[in-house]
């Protein structure tokens, strides 16, 4: 099979990019309506309001604690959500620097590095604080899989653009 041409490979590249980006746009958006997206999971998995009499599976427990907690705290201290209303944006903000490997991917290589860092940087935040907020192990390992999968497109990219660099 002949190597991939310099057109091909800045192809891979920009569609692994636009996959990373369109992934970190969505965590954003989804990070403004939490209470009414934990509402919807709950509907979804049959979750009911209140606990059962009898034993129910732990996640059922967990999603129940978590919007009922997200709902009081958005009733009683609703200025509480601005803190996720600047995680959207940190989303939002982080998916701008991908447009410079975008254009560039060779000169923009240093992006590329950075959110690997970052994706790597997501198990510990988990595996740390997780424990520390009370969040269940399945929970933390659901969070650290962010940062695996989103190192997925990333490496790609880094393959990519190095066999790029190294056609100049």
């Amino acid at each position: 099979m002949p190597a991939p041409t310099r057109a091909a490979l800045l192809l891979r590249i920009r569609i692994w990019l636009l996959v990373f980006i369109a992934g970190l746009v969505l965590s954003g958006l989804t990070a403004f309506p939490i209470e009414g997206e934990l509402r919807l999971v709950n509907r979804v998995f049959g979750v009911s309001a209140q606990p059962p009499a009898g034993s129910e599976p732990a996640v059922h427990t967990w999603l129940r604690r978590v919007y009922l907690g997200m709902a009081d705290t958005n009733r009683r201290y609703p200025f509480i959500a601005y803190g996720t209303d600047w995680l959207a944006y940190a989303h939002f903000a982080i998916a701008i620097a991908f447009l410079g490997p975008l254009r560039d991917p060779v000169r923009n290589r240093w992006v590329l590095v950075f959110g690997l860092i970052a994706c790597a940087g997501v198990i510990p935040l988990a595996l740390i604080a997780g424990p520390i907020r009370g969040i269940p192990f399945y929970w933390r390992i659901i969070d650290s899989s962010f940062g695996v999968f989103g190192a997925i497109p990333l490496v790609l990219c880094l393959r990519y653009t190095q066999r790029l660099e190294r056609m100049a």
